[in-house]
């Protein structure tokens, strides 16, 4: 028990070290969504059900990504910093820690218990394209998840909390145990509940998830407490800060929701084949840049602060060109592998062929973006430590408006131009299947993050003229490899499609699984003929952390 205190309570203070942790409980985290994700294709298929369950979330997300924004990790951080730091400031941090609390507790009682009352008025816009009976059940799902943004929330401040005193071990436990808490409600209560029994599991990784960071916040002494004495001054400050992060989140959760409501009128099954798609090209969005930019947070927050704007150029570059190193080649391997990942992972049950060949081209669509993702979650952070949230929301909602605004343009041109759509579906091998409308929303959601990217890129090079200058020589690299590996891969499917029987789960897993790693090892020697810097610093770093060998320029990551 002291052994497993000490690992919660430990402090991780270099930037590649703590993304190396949080991206290896990322990787557990999406290793169970994915069991998560096999699970719920198995059981129910791209059909109404699953078409239900994914739609019931859009209304509680939304209220996550509002009001459960005025206790986000990017906008507390730099408050606790202030206080956290100094131990005479102890006092000081726990009564803004309890107004926090008290003020967030109050709000999101009052939005949840409004939108029980308004889901069956909001239904009809959310999921115009359902039947009366999955309306029904929409509305009753969602109602149940509405104690999700609540939870989550709470785990957010204690997040903020953990985050600032640099214990990340226990935060990034926490969405291995809400996926652990899903994946028990689908094995245990869906027999009994059907797929309320499946939400139930939602609430218990909710719950776990904010039960694990305790121990650290008990320890610190800075358990979060419902008071009378609200510190009005200090919640007015927060939420004013607040409020471009919730614009910003708000216009994203938003453009969302209107692709689900086009999803829900196109085919059955629409809705679950986007969100499985979605699921999937997260995997390197979770593992690389909400690694990178969660480790990077709090570090370039206190260089801002005081003023070493060189050290905090130096730190996003960093940042930068690593999940440009990483992110290249998941984009190359998700597009040329995807039959074989969608296959593995969801092919089996009752989601057939076509549900798979579906889900595997708006892989490929959305894996485009992947890339952009990544490094909008870096420079979004970024430009919130330095305090500039204007343009985090000028960013998110333009890129918001153009998801929508290109959906529904590619989804006239497909459904109008023959041309268009023979392309599209000859180039994605989906053209004797129906419902392949539904490509044209991961295409155009995935404009909308590379114009995001764009804008964000640009104001970062405003700010620090040589920014394009330090990762051009990364970005050069890798697109190099990665094409290199994806050539090498797609031959190599075809090698070993003569070799296994691909009509077999073991077969199709072997094929992709040794074609990528031929790609992966062609591109690793390529990157080592270029001496690649990235990958130096990544084998350093992993030497530091595994074998415990001296560090290079450990102080420059370090808070």
């Amino acid at each position: 028990m002291d052994r497993l205190l000490r690992v919660f309570n430990r402090e991780w203070s270099g930037l590649h070290e703590a993304a190396f942790l949080l991206a290896g409980t990322a990787l557990l985290s999406q290793m169970l969504g994915l069991v998560r994700d096999r699970l719920l294709a198995q059981n129910f298929g791209a059909n109404t059900s699953l078409d239900v369950y994914y739609a019931a979330f859009r209304v509680p997300d939304f209220l996550y990504a509002s009001v459960a924004s005025f206790v986000a990790v990017t906008v507390l951080i730099p408050f606790l910093l202030e206080h956290i730091a100094l131990e005479h400031d102890k006092e000081k941090a726990r009564h803004f820690i309890d107004s926090i609390f008290t003020a967030f507790v109050l709000g999101m009682v009052l939005v949840c218990v409004l939108a029980f009352f308004l889901l069956p008025h909001l239904a009809r816009f959310i999921v115009p394209g359902f039947t009366e009976s999955a309306e029904h059940s929409f509305i009753q799902l969602s109602r149940i998840l509405l104690l999700s943004p609540f939870l989550l929330g709470i785990s957010n401040l204690f997040g903020a909390i953990t985050q600032s005193l640099r214990r990340f071990f226990v935060f990034a436990l926490g969405p291995v145990l809400y996926n652990i808490g899903i994946i028990i409600g689908i094995i245990f209560l869906m027999p009994t509940f059907g797929l309320v029994g499946v939400v139930y599991g939602v609430l218990i990784g909710a719950l776990l998830h904010v039960s694990i960071q305790l121990p650290v916040l008990m320890s610190s002494r800075l358990t979060p407490r419902v008071t009378l004495h609200i510190d009005r001054h200090v919640v007015y400050r927060v939420v004013r800060l607040s409020i471009p992060r919730t614009l910003a989140l708000s216009a994203t959760h938003l453009g969302t929701m209107v692709l689900i409501a086009l999803a829900s009128q196109i085919e059955v099954g629409s809705i679950a084949v986007f969100m499985l798609a979605m699921n999937l090209q997260s995997i390197p969005l979770a593992i690389v840049g909400m690694s990178y930019s969660v480790a990077a947070f709090p570090t370039l927050a206190k260089l801002w602060s005081v003023g070493d704007h060189d050290a905090f150029f130096e730190q996003i570059t960093t940042a930068t060109r690593h999940i440009i190193f990483w992110s290249f080649p998941a984009i190359m391997l998700f597009i040329v592998l995807r039959a074989q990942i969608v296959r593995t992972i969801l092919g089996s049950g009752a989601f057939d062929w076509t549900a798979t060949r579906l889900t595997a081209a708006a892989l490929a669509l959305f894996a485009v973006s992947v890339i952009a993702q990544n490094l909008v979650l870096l420079y979004t952070r970024a430009f919130y430590a330095m305090g500039k949230t204007r343009i985090t929301v000028y960013a998110n909602v333009s890129g918001a408006v153009l998801i929508v605004g290109s959906s529904f343009a590619l989804l006239y041109l497909f459904s109008h131009q023959l041309t268009f759509r023979y392309f599209a579906e000859t180039l994605l091998r989906v053209p004797d299947i129906l419902g392949t409308s539904i490509l044209m929303l991961p295409l155009g959601y995935s404009v909308g993050m590379i114009a995001n990217l764009c804008f964000l890129a640009y104001s970062m090079w405003k700010r620090f003229p040589k920014f394009g200058a330090s990762v051009k020589k990364a970005f050069l690299h890798s697109f190099t490899a990665s094409v290199v590996m994806g050539f090498v891969a797609y031959h190599s499917l075809q090698v070993f499609a003569n070799v296994v029987n691909t009509d077999l789960f073991l077969g199709i897993f072997f094929q992709g699984l040794l074609s990528g790693v031929i790609g992966i090892c062609a591109g690793i020697f390529l990157l080592r003929l270029m001496e690649n810097k990235e990958l130096e610093e990544v084998w350093v770093s992993l030497h530091h952390k595994f074998w415990k060998a001296k560090t290079i320029a450990a102080e420059q990551e370090g808070l």
